[in-house]
């Protein structure tokens, strides 16, 4: 995959999550994929480089097999070194300038924003994607106040790229959040509680 599918991103994008699914990122991937989902990003904070690495290896052969997009959170090197579809950077990290050195003109990168400002940034600086949020209060990080459903219709009145809704999003909320705006909907804990196959299942129902 290559750039341009942002412009075609699939309505359901997983983060991974080891403390909510209590399962490896091997084993959610494998789970989250063979039902359906075609969006993940692998997303760990606490594990060595080199098991990181392992892991991410294992979700690229994953992905190339079922046709399905794999972004690395933050560690630009492993993203390289497994040959990854892109990127998902925080405010915090490597400028979308330099990673773009790295990386090369063909592979996505993606933005965390919580501001129109910074979604106007992040399109100024080159980003493919933006993830917004958090739309509602989420449990999975401590990610500020919830922006709300509207929020997104005014990020989409000024921004021509691909938005991708974040933060408390369920299978109950979903529908609205797509219809407020969001080409892409990112879920973590509306997958990972439970049953992963069947949380999947139900929401590409309702997308």
């Amino acid at each position: 995959m290559n750039r341009e599918s942002c412009n075609n991103f699939h309505p359901l994008y997983l983060i991974t999550n080891r403390a909510i699914s209590g399962l490896s990122h091997s084993e959610t991937a494998r789970q989250a994929v063979t039902a359906g989902v075609r969006i993940i990003q692998l997303r760990e904070k606490n594990m060595s480089g080199r098991d990181l690495y392992q892991e991410a290896v294992f979700l690229r052969n994953l992905t190339l097999r079922h046709r399905a997009i794999l972004i690395i959170n933050d560690y630009v090197d492993i993203a390289l070194a497994v040959n990854a579809d892109g990127i998902h950077l925080g405010q915090d990290d490597m400028p979308v300038k330099e990673a773009r050195k790295i990386l090369g003109r063909n592979k996505i990168i993606g933005i965390s924003t919580h501001s129109l400002k910074q979604a106007l940034s992040a399109r100024k600086a080159g980003a493919d994607y933006i993830g917004f949020g958090p739309i509602f209060r989420t449990a999975t990080k401590n990610a500020g106040v919830p922006k709300g459903i509207n929020s997104l219709t005014e990020i989409k009145r000024h921004i021509k790229m691909p938005v991708v809704a974040v933060g408390g999003i369920n299978i109950g909320n979903a529908p609205d959040v797509l219809r407020a705006g969001a080409d892409t909907i990112a879920v973590a804990s509306g997958i990972l509680s439970g049953n992963i196959r069947e949380n999947v299942r139900k929401f590409l129902q309702v997308l």
